[in-house]
C-alpha cells in the first residue's frame, strides 16, 4: 500500500470518527438542552409521581349545629402486582441479599403475604385477593372505600409495592333536599350539583393539596425531599338556620297530606317572624339524597322560591291593610256582598256561600271575594298597587335561593277593567309561596317586613366566620296600630269562627287565612283543580313564628279548611312539641299575655303519634297535665279526652303510650 492510499483511508476513517464526535454531541446537547424538558418529564415518570389530595368538603350544618350534609374520608387501595411478585429481599440489618451465581439481589414471591394481611384486616376473601396479585398486567384494587379507622394498620404498614388514596363521599341527612342539593358522582372531584351544594360549592370545596413521590428501584415510595408538599384545605362549614327536627316534622306532614288527598305537589316554610330566619322549608314529591336513582326534574324543584301561583283569598291581606288605612275601614261596618253573586260588565264576582249585608269582619271571616272585589276598587289602582308592591309582590324576597321567581305584579298602565277587583280576591297575579309567608310575618312583625334568610353563618377550618347572616328591615308596610288590628279583628276571627275553624289552631291562639284558589291549567279555569294554602301566625299575643301550607291539585277534597288547616295544626303543634328552643321562645310574656292567663280553659291538642316526651311538652306549654301507660319511649296511640275538647287549666290527660307503633310513626 502505497502512501496516498494510505491517507485516503485515514482520512475516510478520521472523517468517521469526526461524524461519530459530533453526533454524540448533538445528541448531548439535544438531551441536555435543546430537549432537557422532554427527558427530565420522561425521567420523573419513571421514578417521580404526583398525587392530588382533595381536600375535605365543608359540612352543612343546622341551626344547632348538627350534620345535615358531610363529607367522610375512605380509603382505597392500590398494588402493582409485578413488584409484589418479584420484592426484594434484605438481611435483618436491611442489607440487600445477592444471589452467589448471579450476583444480582435476591427477589421473592410475597403475593400470598399480601392477600393474607388484606384478608386479615379488610375482611376480604383471601383467595380473590390473590387472583387479583397473579395477574400479569395492570394495577390491582385490594380494597376501595374503606373506612379510615378499619384502613388504619394498613396505611401504618410499608409494604412494597402498595399504595393507598384518600378519597371523599358526601353523605346526607336526607332533609330538605331541594334546598341542599347533591354533589356529582364522580370520585377524583367532588362539585356540587344542584341547590346549596353547587350554589355555595366555592365555600364548600376547598383547596385540594399535592404530594409529590419517588420511588427506590425496589418500587417503595418515599415523599421528594426537594420539592414542597401542598397539604389540603378544608372547605369552609355552612350553618344554616333550619332546625333539622322541624323540617323532619314538616317533610313528614306534607308526605301524609299528599298521600290522603292524592295531591300532585305540597310546599311549607316555617319563619321567624322577628328575625326573618326560615326554620323549614319543605316540599313533596321528593328525593333520597343518598340514592341519586330517585332523583328527578319534577321533585328536585323547590317549589317554596321557585313555584309562582295565583295565591286566591289569602292575598286578602293586600286588601284588608288597604282598607284599615286608606278607607279607614273598620271590622264591625257593614257591607252587601250581594247574596253571593255580583254582576261586573259582562262578567260576574261569585262567592261560595250567599251572603247580604254583613260586617266586614265576616266578609274575611267568610271570606268573601265579592267584598274584596269591592273594596280593592274603593281604595283605587294607585293605592292599592302601591300597598301590593310594599308587601314584597313582583319582586324577589332577597332570600339568596338560585332560581328564586320574582313572581308576577303587571304594572298599571296594563291593567284592564278586571285588574283591580281580581286582585282585591287574590287573582290576576302571581306570587311565591315565600312572598306570602313573608307579607303575613311581617303583620305579626307589628307591620315591619323582614328580608328572609337561610344561612346563619359560614366558617373556614380553623373557626373564623367567613360570612354571617343577621336580621335585616326591608321596610315598614303597615303601622303597628294597623298590624295589630288586623290580627286580632280579623284574622284571629278566622281561625276561631271562620273558614279555618280548628280547635287546635284555637288552642295555639293561631291567627291566619285561607285560600281557595282554582289553578289555570292550559290557560284556562274550565278543568277543576284547585291550589289548596293557609298561612298563619302564633300566638297572637306575642308573635313568633309563621307557617305557610300549600298543597296544589288535592283530589279527595280542595277546600283550605279541610286540606291546609288540618296540614298546618299538625306541623305547627308537633314542632312546638319537639323544640324547646320554641317553648322558650314562645314563653315570653307580653301585656297581652295576662288575657290569656285568664282563660280558664284550655283546648285538648291531638297527641296521636308524638313521642311521650313530646306529647308531655305540648301539654306542658298548654297548662295541662300528662299521665300515661306504656312506654314512655313510645308514641301516643290512645288519649282518654277527645282531640278539640275544652278543658280546664292542669287538667289531667291519660295517654296510652306504644313501641310498636313507632314504625309507622316518623317525627
Amino acid at each position: 500500500m502505497n502512501d496516498q492510499e494510505f491517507g485516503k483511508r485515514l482520512g475516510v476513517v478520521a472523517f468517521a470518527f469526526s461524524m461519530f464526535v459530533v453526533a454524540i454531541i448533538g445528541m448531548l446537547l439535544s438531551i441536555q438542552v435543546i430537549n432537557v424538558k422532554k427527558y427530565k418529564q420522561k425521567a420523573a415518570q419513571q421514578y417521580e409521581r404526583v398525587v392530588t389530595e382533595i381536600a375535605q368538603r365543608g359540612a352543612i350544618l343546622d341551626r344547632r349545629s348538627r350534620m345535615l350534609a358531610e363529607s367522610i374520608e375512605s380509603i382505597t387501595f392500590y398494588a402493582d402486582p409485578l413488584i409484589i411478585r418479584n420484592t426484594p429481599v434484605f438481611d435483618e440489618h436491611g442489607k440487600p441479599i445477592n444471589d452467589k451465581k448471579t450476583g444480582k439481589q435476591k427477589t421473592c414471591d410475597n403475593s400470598g403475604a399480601v392477600a393474607t394481611l388484606f384478608a386479615r384486616y379488610l375482611g376480604l376473601n383471601r383467595q380473590v385477593c390473590l387472583k387479583l396479585l397473579k395477574r400479569h398486567k395492570g394495577i390491582a384494587v385490594l380494597g376501595r372505600k374503606i373506612p379510615v379507622a378499619k384502613a388504619l394498620p394498613l396505611m401504618h404498614d410499608k409494604i412494597s409495592g402498595v399504595w393507598f388514596e384518600k378519597e371523599q363521599q358526601r353523605s346526607y341527612l336526607n332533609v330538605a333536599a331541594q334546598l341542599i342539593g347533591f354533589t356529582g358522582n364522580s370520585t377524583s372531584k367532588i362539585d356540587g350539583s344542584s341547590g346549596l351544594e353547587l350554589q355555595l360549592n366555592q365555600e364548600l370545596k376547598g383547596i385540594d393539596g399535592t404530594r409529590n413521590y419517588q420511588r427506590y428501584a425496589t418500587g417503595v415510595r418515599y415523599p421528594a425531599p426537594d420539592v414542597p408538599q401542598q397539604d389540603p384545605v378544608k372547605g369552609n362549614a355552612v350553618q344554616l338556620t333550619i332546625d333539622g327536627d322541624i323540617q323532619s316534622i314538616v317533610e313528614d306532614e306534607l308526605s301524609k297530606a299528599v298521600a290522603k288527598f292524592q295531591a300532585d305537589a305540597a310546599t311549607s316554610i316555617v319563619m321567624d317572624v322577628r328575625t326573618g330566619e326560615i326554620i323549614a322549608m319543605a316540599n313533596n314529591p321528593a328525593f333520597d339524597l343518598n340514592n341519586r336513582s330517585t332523583w328527578t326534574k319534577e321533585n328536585s324543584r323547590n317549589r317554596a322560591v321557585t313555584e309562582m301561583f295565583e295565591p286566591g283569598s289569602t292575598f286578602k291581606l293586600v286588601m284588608a291593610a288597604a282598607a284599615t288605612e286608606v278607607l279607614n275601614r273598620k271590622a264591625d261596618d257593614m257591607v252587601f256582598a250581594y247574596n253571593g253573586s255580583m254582576p261586573f260588565y259582562k262578567l260576574k264576582i261569585t262567592d261560595h256561600e250567599p251572603y247580604g249585608n254583613i260586617t266586614f269582619r265576616q266578609a274575611i271571616m267568610y271570606s268573601s271575594n265579592i267584598v274584596a272585589a269591592q273594596t280593592a276598587m274603593r281604595v283605587g289602582r294607585e293605592k292599592f298597587y302601591t300597598y301590593t308592591r310594599n308587601f314584597g309582590f313582583g319582586k324577589k324576597t332577597g332570600i339568596g335561593l338560585v332560581g328564586e321567581a320574582r313572581g308576577i305584579v303587571r304594572p298599571l298602565d296594563e291593567w284592564d277593567m278586571t285588574t283591580l277587583p281580581w286582585m282585591g280576591y287574590g287573582y290576576q297575579v302571581m306570587t311565591t309561596p315565600l312572598q306570602i309567608l313573608q307579607a303575613y310575618a311581617s303583620i305579626a312583625n307589628d307591620g315591619e317586613l323582614m328580608r328572609p334568610y337561610i344561612i346563619k353563618k359560614i366558617t373556614d377550618a380553623k373557626g373564623l366566620v367567613v360570612r354571617e347572616g343577621a336580621p335585616e328591615k326591608v321596610q315598614r308596610v303597615v303601622s303597628v296600630a294597623t298590624a295589630r288590628y288586623l290580627g286580632k279583628e280579623y284574622f284571629k276571627a278566622v281561625v276561631d269562627s271562620g273558614t279555618a275553624k280548628n280547635d287546635v289552631l284555637i288552642s295555639m291562639n293561631v291567627a291566619g287565612k285561607t285560600g281557595t284558589a282554582r289553578r289555570a291549567a292550559g290557560g284556562s279555569y274550565s278543568r277543576r283543580a284547585y291550589v289548596s294554602s293557609f298561612v298563619g301566625y302564633f300566638p297572637l299575643a306575642a308573635p313568633r313564628y309563621a307557617i305557610i301550607v300549600l298543597v296544589e291539585n288535592p283530589k279527595t277534597a280542595y277546600y283550605a279548611a279541610a286540606v291546609a288547616v288540618p296540614v298546618f295544626a299538625g306541623i305547627a303543634s308537633r314542632m312546638v312539641a319537639c323544640s324547646e328552643e320554641m317553648q322558650k321562645n314562645l314563653s315570653i310574656r307580653s301585656p297581652e299575655q295576662g288575657i290569656i292567663d285568664s282563660v280558664s280553659t284550655v283546648t285538648v291538642p291531638d297527641l296521636t303519634g308524638l313521642k311521650g316526651r313530646d306529647a308531655q311538652r305540648l301539654l306542658k306549654w298548654l297548662n295541662l297535665e300528662m299521665d300515661y301507660s306504656g312506654d314512655f319511649e313510645g308514641v301516643v296511640v290512645r288519649q282518654n279526652i277527645l282531640p278539640g275538647s275544652k278543658v280546664e287549666k292542669k287538667r289531667v290527660i291519660v295517654v296510652r303510650l306504644s313501641l310498636k307503633q313507632m314504625n309507622r310513626t316518623h317525627l
